[in-house]
C-alpha cells in the first residue's frame, strides 16, 4: 500500500525501509512501520522535507488567523 501511495516500486520502498530500519530510525514489521528517532528521519531526509514543512506550516498559520 504504501508502494501505490508514492509510486514506486515495492522493492524499492522494502530497500528503503530496511534501510531506515538499519540505521535505528524506524521498526518495520507486518505492515506497520514505527518511527524511533524522528530528528534522526528529518536529518536523512534531503531539504525536501524542510522546504514542504515550512510551506505547511504557512498554510496552516493562514487558516488559523480569523
Amino acid at each position: 500500500m504504501l508502494a501505490q501511495m508514492i509510486g514506486a516500486e515495492r522493492p524499492s520502498v522494502s530497500l528503503a525501509t530496511g534501510t531506515l530500519q538499519s540505521a535505528g530510525l524506524i521498526r518495520a514489521d507486518r505492515g506497520r512501520i514505527t518511527i524511533l528517532n524522528r530528528g534522526g528521519m528529518e536529518d536523512s531526509a534531503c531539504e525536501c522535507y524542510q522546504i514542504g514543512k515550512e510551506a505547511l506550516d504557512r498554510y496552516l498559520a493562514k487558516e488559523i488567523k480569523p
